[in-house]
């Protein structure tokens, strides 16, 4: 009888996810994905980066929790010569997938901002085909 109780307590709890961590989720699995330069943050992420050491994984990412669903808008900056629709596609499914294995909560959207190409590996080519 006691361990009904206890079953029906452990149901009736709430778990409640930050949304750093959920931030955090998302972060790994854009970083994961070949042609993402890096994110793009505001001027605060840069800071906080350049001070800590540490890469901030939650950079260029906003996320909107409710109850049991969540938002999720991703900021890159794609390398040059990359097929933009091809990464957006793949951040999309990657961020879905890992956070809803992670936390349980459903994915609605994975909205994903492209704002910038970065030509710093064109430039490593080219320096590089000067060099030989």
């Amino acid at each position: 009888m006691d361990e009904e109780i206890k079953n029906e307590e452990v149901v009736n709890d709430e778990i409640k996810i930050s949304d750093d961590v959920i931030a955090v989720i998302a972060g790994k699995a854009v970083s994961d994905v070949d042609g993402v330069a890096e994110m793009a943050g505001g001027f605060a992420g840069g800071i906080t980066e350049v001070l800590s050491g540490k890469k901030n994984l939650s950079k260029g990412i906003k996320v909107d929790v409710t109850e049991k669903e969540v938002k999720i808008d991703v900021n890159i900056i794609v390398e040059y010569g990359i097929r933009i629709p091809d990464v957006a596609f793949e951040i999309q499914n990657r961020v879905k997938k890992a956070v809803e294995t992670m936390t349980g909560l459903k994915v609605l959207n994975v909205n994903v901002h492209v704002q910038g190409v970065s030509a710093m590996a064109e430039e490593k080519n080219d320096e590089a085909e000067n060099n030989e």
